[in-house]
């Protein structure tokens, strides 16, 4: 099969970090786009981009790509496209939408047409009727932006962020491919201390030792792709093995967390023990304001308790003038805050040296960055 395009779709502001881990793993043709980057690839390229992207939100075959400014247009150009070559006949295939500054503007009719269009298609090609899709998964999207219509197949399935360890989370938990990107956002490397003084049920701290340890985020979950028949058996068993052999299992991290709450530990040891990789990260209980800390070449990285997800704006705010206080004058320390308090730095004390803007979800937040010096190296 020819090369065609791979959508690897992200959070809007990740794009740049998204475009890094591509050059990373030897990519160097690609179209950035807010909330996406589309590289040419084949087969191997959709299993090793699900298997290794950390911040992207899943991964995408483009099908097809069309002016569409009327249903007969988006139904005989839907048709065109050659959904045989992907769905099978047993396929379960299923289509969402969206529109944005579109005459086509009601999904839901989107959405019905491009199903008939698809099935129009599929009869011809495989000379039946009725479809049981009873089989693999197929997500059809289609989305149309100012009049362009792009329907895509979600190879991922499930999003990227289900890594597969984390059965349980405590409240208002972070997204997975978020606390990656917080990690890759700083300082941090395997030759520095890491913690988190309200690590939940511990992602931020787990996603970096995913990323010391060189361990595909990927690696323990299943995707849809794996299902269709088009895709190669041996070229996904292939590259998990890659993946398995490129653990870097020696790399001896100093990762920390703790919580005032009992449970979200009880949690973050859960979530790690998922892993396999329980002695890997010191899980404890105690509040922020009792930890002892040395002050040594550290990274603290978290995402506190804040008013839209937890409540009880007051205390919060409180919280963040203790935290302050802890950890503002500790002069080797990197410390990065992700929270959606616009008036963070007035109650931590301190001006950040760049803060940057995020969405954990749907809710605006701003990445606070207070850069340490970088360790001395002994001779």
């Amino acid at each position: 099969m020819k090369k065609f395009d791979i959508i690897a779709s992200t959070t809007f502001g990740l794009e740049a970090l998204t475009k890094r881990e591509l050059l990373d793993l030897g990519y160097d043709e690609f179209l950035v786009e807010n909330g996406r980057i589309t590289i040419k690839g084949e087969m191997v390229d959709v299993v090793k981009l699900n298997l290794w992207l950390r911040t992207a939100e899943r991964i995408s075959i483009k099908v097809g790509e069309f002016k569409a400014l009327t249903f007969t247009e988006l139904f005989d150009k839907t048709k065109e496209l050659p959904w045989e070559e992907w769905i099978d006949i047993d396929g379960n295939f299923m289509i969402s939408g969206k529109s944005l500054n579109s005459k086509l503007f009601s999904v839901s009719d989107c959405q019905s047409i491009v199903e008939k269009a698809i099935v129009e298609r599929l009869k011809e090609n495989y000379d039946v009727e009725w479809f049981s899709k009873s089989k693999a998964r197929f997500k059809v999207e289609v989305s149309i932006n100012k009049d362009i219509a792009t329907l895509t197949l979600n190879t991922s399935g499930d999003g990227l962020h289900k890594r597969g360890y984390r059965n349980r989370a405590n409240l208002a938990p972070i997204k997975e491919t978020l606390a990656a990107s917080l990690v890759m956002l700083s300082y941090w490397n395997n030759e520095r201390l890491l913690y988190d003084p309200f690590c939940g049920s511990g992602t931020i701290l787990i996603e970096a030792l995913l990323i010391g340890k060189n361990i595909a985020p990927g690696l323990d979950r299943k995707f849809d792709f794996e299902e269709w028949e088009v895709f190669p058996k041996e070229i996904v068993k292939a590259e998990r093995i890659k993946a398995r052999n490129l653990i870097n299992h020696d790399s001896k991290l100093r990762i920390m967390g703790s919580d005032i709450d009992k449970k979200s530990i009880l949690i973050a040891r859960d979530n790690l023990a998922n892993l396999g990789l329980e002695e890997e990260i010191t899980f404890f209980v105690k509040d922020m304001r009792d930890v002892d800390i040395k002050n040594e070449y550290g990274v603290l990285i978290t995402n506190p308790p804040y008013g839209v997800r937890m409540g009880n704006d007051d205390e919060v705010r409180q919280l963040y003038v203790d935290f302050g206080n802890k950890f503002r004058e500790l002069d080797k320390w990197s410390i990065y805050v992700i929270t959606n308090d616009e008036d963070f730095e007035r109650y931590f004390g301190k001006r950040a040296d760049r803060k940057r803007k995020l969405y954990n979800g749907r809710i605006k937040v701003d990445y606070y960055q207070f850069f340490g010096p970088k360790p001395i190296k002994e001779r």
